[in-house]
């Protein structure tokens, strides 16, 4: 079974500045009267640590019952917060995915249909698209899920 972890998560924010306090430029409007920046900006913002908690510190797992849950959550508030800002014309929520085979902790990985098409890369006349391709393990549940017939003893036939 394919098992998808997710983490570092971020706000993207697109920012046009305007005015020099836009970019944090502040005490300048004297002299300074607007930013003529060739492109939109972009930047990603970082949530603050679940298990930061100012006076304390601890495992993001102690602070928080589902995790996952409460990043997209926290990053959510933020990318809300910065959408009301006038400089602010784009905001989305990101992190990253890895996948791993839950069967032999290895990163998870399928047959493309080009790799299905090639007799040389498959373990049988059976194998398809998306078949995993880490272990037998993950190769037979996949079988048995879709009605394939499994892998004969020793792999290709």
């Amino acid at each position: 079974m394919k098992l998808t972890h997710r983490d570092e998560w971020r706000v993207m924010v697109t920012i046009k500045p305007r005015t020099p306090a836009d970019l944090g430029f502040i005490g300048i409007a004297s002299i300074a009267e607007f930013v003529a920046p060739t492109a939109p900006i972009t930047v990603a913002v970082l949530p603050r640590r679940l298990g930061h908690l100012g006076f304390i510190s601890m495992s993001d797992r102690m602070a928080s019952s589902n995790v996952e849950a409460d990043y997209r959550a926290r990053c959510e508030e933020i990318a809300t917060t910065l959408r009301g800002l006038p400089h602010v014309e784009e905001t989305s929520v990101t992190c990253t995915e890895t996948h791993t085979c839950s069967h032999c902790l290895l990163r998870w990985e399928e047959l493309t249909a080009e790799e299905a098409a090639d007799d040389s890369l498959t373990q049988d006349e059976h194998s398809v698209e998306g078949e995993p391709v880490c272990c037998d393990k993950a190769i037979a549940e996949f079988r048995t899920e879709r009605g394939i017939p499994a892998l004969a003893l020793g792999g290709a036939a």
